[in-house]
């Protein structure tokens, strides 16, 4: 695989909590320059993004982001927020408590809510690896593959 095939599959991010137009107008530029898959970014800059990249290049957004504490609701009403301002992807984030408390079934459920409103958009499940067990690792494995969720992504 060359450097070019592997750049169409790095989403180019910038999450920092500092992070201002001027950080999110470069990785966007940066994202077009290389071709990036897309650029992932918060969501109060998201449609300002679609607007300056229309459609040369893919906007990726978190949602929950980043403790995946916020309730089910909520995360399905920042998804549906986040494609009305031109989101192509997201990315949200699991409640890890749930995880560490064996709730599964409302881990799954949330997953298949916001996959319900991303429609064809691309939903990717970030699970924070560092802060689980090699059991917790595939038990999610398992549950993202269920959902109909379209990717895993660990951090």
């Amino acid at each position: 695989m060359n450097k070019q095939e592997i750049l169409k599959k790095v989403d180019h991010t910038v999450l920092t909590q500092t992070a201002k137009w001027e950080e999110v107008k470069k990785i966007c530029d940066d994202g077009i320059k290389y071709n990036t898959a897309s650029v992932c970014i918060p969501p109060s800059y998201v449609e300002q993004a679609k607007k300056y990249v229309g459609e040369k290049l893919k906007i990726c957004t978190v949602i929950g982001f980043p403790n995946g504490y916020n309730t089910s609701n909520v995360k399905v009403y920042e998804t549906l927020e986040a494609i009305e301002k031109g989101a192509d992807e997201i990315d949200m984030v699991i409640n890890i408590g749930w995880l560490k408390d064996k709730k599964y079934e409302e881990i799954e459920n949330e997953i298949k809510a916001i996959k319900n409103v991303c429609g064809d958009k691309i939903l990717k499940v970030i699970i924070e690896t560092c802060l689980l067990t090699d059991e917790e690792k595939v038990k999610m494995c398992e549950i993202v593959d269920k959902s109909g969720a379209d990717r895993l992504r660990n951090k």
